[in-house]
């Protein structure tokens, strides 16, 4: 994916020249978002992984939430490595995703843009956070190949750690994909997670489920010990470290 920055100066505005921000995917061959921004609004900078988790931590203090966000970065980082793409970027953008939803629960996808524009987030990833929330509380259609995998993505983390806790080991270490869509098919399992969004997610990206799945488990497996999903890897590790 590559972007573009086009600066158009408008006589007579008090407000300066104005940028188009576009978007444009080498693989499809298709520009994916046109994006126009006023030159005194374009200071932004991509934040580093510290700063990210630094205004999580700010506008969240649940420990599901955080637990929540560590899933969907590490799962985010899982896929942009396979695909190719920046794994820090994305990862950034799978950690923020849910920034205001503690917070402002009722504006949902609707603060994170104008917190993250006042932090100086670049519109790309603003857009990106923004999307995964696409006929729910946003009307930001994911696009781009990050935006896809964090519309896919979101509710799948929730249905793996759903599974993955009602397993003897309680540990992402051993599931396997067969064993969520197992669940997937009980829709009383993990009532909330909505299977419709995941399904057009995986369809968005040209994905069978399984590999979805597996991909997901993959990534959050990276994390596994700071999610509480390691079983008996960490307590092992833990009981010799303390005999």
């Amino acid at each position: 994916m590559i972007a573009y920055w086009f600066k158009h100066s408008i006589c007579g505005c008090t407000q300066g020249p104005l940028s188009v921000f576009l978007i444009y995917q080498a693989r499809s061959g298709r520009w994916l978002s046109v994006i126009p921004i006023w030159e005194k609004d374009m200071e932004t900078k991509t934040p580093t992984r510290e700063e990210t988790y630094e205004l999580l931590a700010k506008y969240n203090k649940s420990d599901r939430t955080i637990k929540h966000a560590l899933a969907v970065e590490a799962t985010m980082r899982y896929f942009a490595k396979q695909m190719g793409e920046d794994e820090d970027t994305w990862g950034v953008v799978g950690l923020i995703h849910d920034l205001d939803y503690e917070q402002f629960p009722e504006e949902h996808c609707k603060k994170t843009p104008e917190i993250l524009r006042e932090e100086g987030w670049p519109e790309e990833l603003v857009r990106a956070v923004v999307s995964h929330g696409w006929g729910l509380c946003s009307d930001v259609e994911p696009l781009s190949d990050m935006e896809k995998v964090l519309y896919a993505i979101d509710e799948l983390t929730g249905l793996v750690i759903a599974t993955a806790l009602v397993r003897p080991s309680k540990s992402l270490m051993d599931l396997k994909a067969k064993s969520v869509k197992k669940k997937w098919k009980d829709k009383a399992f993990a009532a909330g997670v909505d299977r419709s969004v995941i399904e057009k997610g995986a369809e968005m990206l040209g994905k069978e489920l399984s590999e979805l799945i597996t991909w997901t488990i993959e990534g959050m497996r990276k994390v596994g010990d700071q999610i509480g999903l390691a079983g008996s890897e960490v307590q092992d590790a833990s009981s010799s470290e303390s005999s």
